[in-house]
């Protein structure tokens, strides 16, 4: 999923499908000391160290803050770095500031920096908060996320190449304190500053190597509660607690083994014999098959959170630019059908691009009726008369997806749907996580799922990716000037009530014209061994393993 995607939340069935992957390979031992125990770890109850055993669906696309896009990538990112916010049951608190004054106008913020320590043991600095902002904002770093730092001062300008780094309203007044100037008021911009790509980089670190972040080890400078210590790229990852963690006191987990798997059935597998501790999102997903015994025997959680699974339309594609034969794909689905036949998990048919679970978007906006076969067959007999076709069948269309059986399994009754009543045949694609990433990213394809977790619990996370084709999130080729212009008066409106009323007609505008065909809402599932502690997702899918804790 992409995240947020999502998310680019990879990511994901409400099952909360996840995302593609690989095998777990062997893990080496660190030397034991004289009296045979692993340096650095805490002893359990029972004289061992506390592990916790979990699996993702891939390799994780990226490990650099700035340039991720994925749930996959964001799972392993937020446990090893550390913003200057961080959200801990689902409040915003204080992180690697230990201070925020805001001004009375809400448009400068000055954070004041903790004595907080880089995993090498340097002092976590003002500067190294500047360098990795600048760094996502500078075109030629392509960093699809930067528009999440466009609320700053200067930042969209910067980004697109017409305005300068010293216009940035991020001045480093001294090593501990980072004062932020904003172009609007931005009501949830503490929820931003915990978001990874406004974490910080070992700036010292980013200078000498810029590819540090494509292995573990020493090179891999991080701030957050734990390390990435191990890497064996296609089978696992290994994180070890950060001794030089400002509040490594409070981390109880002393290791944590991350396996690839792409297989959720594997994944269901390996949790049943006990080799792993959790199974869940972000951390792979509960395989459609073991959903009903997981019910029976009373494990499976089920839980609501601010995320979607959509289908996405290549608007560039000749058949695709089409916006009759994109409402005709969009209303021909039967979400409800889907749900209660291969999901299961109780998600709620989506029709409309922001979830129920955002406030003020609880209610139906009534953009569209779930499977409404008569007004799909009207508007497809338009879009075979606007495009010179005389009968469905010589449309050419293919749907893509990740590789996963969950999300084969949705495509193939949506394939069936599309055939039954619309006499629209269309072929299957799936292919490996970052491959897929790749083909959505430069529009090679006609239609690709995609999931997307809520960056922050606000509407605009789920418009703002669409304000311009050129958005790194966007992967649809489609815009729209009236779309746009709402969009940002929403970002200047101070009146709650008048922006909640904006963001609602640029959500009217963009189902209109169909560059995405909203499909579910999402639910989390998830299983847990009964040890496992304090291991909750938040509204927004996030898991901070610093509050987990293993009592065996």
């Amino acid at each position: 999923m992409k995240k947020s995607n999502l998310f680019l939340m990879l990511m994901l069935l409400a099952l909360t499908l996840v995302l593609a992957a690989c095998n777990f390979g062997a893990e080496e031992e660190k030397p034991a000391s004289e009296d045979g125990k692993k340096e650095g770890t805490e002893e359990t109850t029972e004289g061992g160290p506390k592990e916790l055993n979990l699996v993702v669906a891939s390799e994780p696309p990226s490990m650099h803050p700035q340039l991720a896009t994925d749930s996959t990538s964001n799972a392993v990112l937020k446990n090893v770095f550390e913003g200057l916010t961080t959200v801990k049951d689902g409040e915003v608190i204080e992180a690697a500031a230990e201070k925020v004054d805001v001004s009375e106008d809400g448009l400068v913020y000055t954070f004041t920096l903790r004595d907080a320590k880089w995993s090498n043991g340097d002092t976590v600095t003002a500067e190294d908060f500047a360098y990795a902002w600048t760094f996502a904002l500078t075109p030629e770093n392509a960093s699809e996320y930067a528009s999440i730092l466009y609320p700053i001062k200067g930042a969209q300008a910067f980004n697109l190449g017409e305005g300068s780094a010293e216009d940035l309203g991020i001045e480093v007044v001294d090593e501990k304190t980072l004062k932020v100037t904003l172009e609007n008021p931005t009501p949830y911009f503490l929820e931003l500053t915990a978001f990874k790509t406004y974490y910080p980089i070992h700036k010292a670190t980013a200078e000498a190597n810029d590819t540090w972040f494509a292995e573990a080890g020493d090179q891999y400078i991080s701030n957050g509660p734990f390390t990435l210590s191990e890497w064996q790229h296609g089978g696992s990852m290994t994180l070890e607690k950060n001794a030089n963690y400002w509040d490594a006191d409070n981390v109880a987990l002393d290791t944590v083994n991350i396996s690839m798997v792409e297989s959720e059935t594997t994944a269901a597998t390996m949790f049943d014999k006990g080799e792993i501790d959790f199974l869940g999102a972000p951390y792979q997903s509960v395989a459609l098959d073991v959903i009903d015994r997981y019910k029976e025997e009373g494990i499976l959680n089920i839980s609501d959170y601010a995320s979607i699974y959509v289908y996405k339309f290549n608007t560039t594609d000749e058949i695709m630019s089409n916006v009759n034969i994109r409402k005709a794909l969009t209303l021909a689905i039967d979400r409800q059908g889907l749900i209660d036949n291969i999901t299961k998990g109780e998600q709620t048919p989506a029709t409309g691009m922001v979830p129920a679970a955002v406030k003020g978007f609880e209610e139906d906006r009534g953009y569209m009726k779930d499977n409404d076969i008569e007004e799909a067959k009207k508007a497809l007999e338009l879009g075979l008369q606007e495009l010179g076709l005389s009968d469905a069948s010589e449309l050419d269309i293919k749907l893509s997806f990740n590789t996963s059986e969950a999300h084969a399994a949705i495509a193939q009754f949506i394939q069936e749907g599309w055939r039954t009543n619309l006499g629209i045949e269309v072929t299957l694609d799936n292919s490996e996580w970052q491959v897929y990433l790749d083909k959505l990213s430069n529009l090679d394809y006609q239609i690709a799922r995609l999931g997307w977790i809520g960056d922050y619990n606000d509407a605009y996370t789920f418009l703002e990716m669409y304000n311009s084709a050129d958005n790194g999130n966007n992967d649809t080729g489609w815009e729209n000037a009236e779309y746009t212009a709402l969009l940002e008066q929403s970002n200047k409106e101070q009146d709650p009530a008048k922006r909640l009323e904006l963001l609602k007609q640029a959500e009217a505008i963009i189902m209109s014209e169909y560059p995405v065909a909203p499909i579910y809402y999402y639910t989390n599932l998830s299983v847990k061994k009964d040890y496992v502690e304090n291991m909750e997702l938040d509204a927004l899918g996030n898991i901070y393993l610093k509050y987990v804790d293993i009592k065996k």
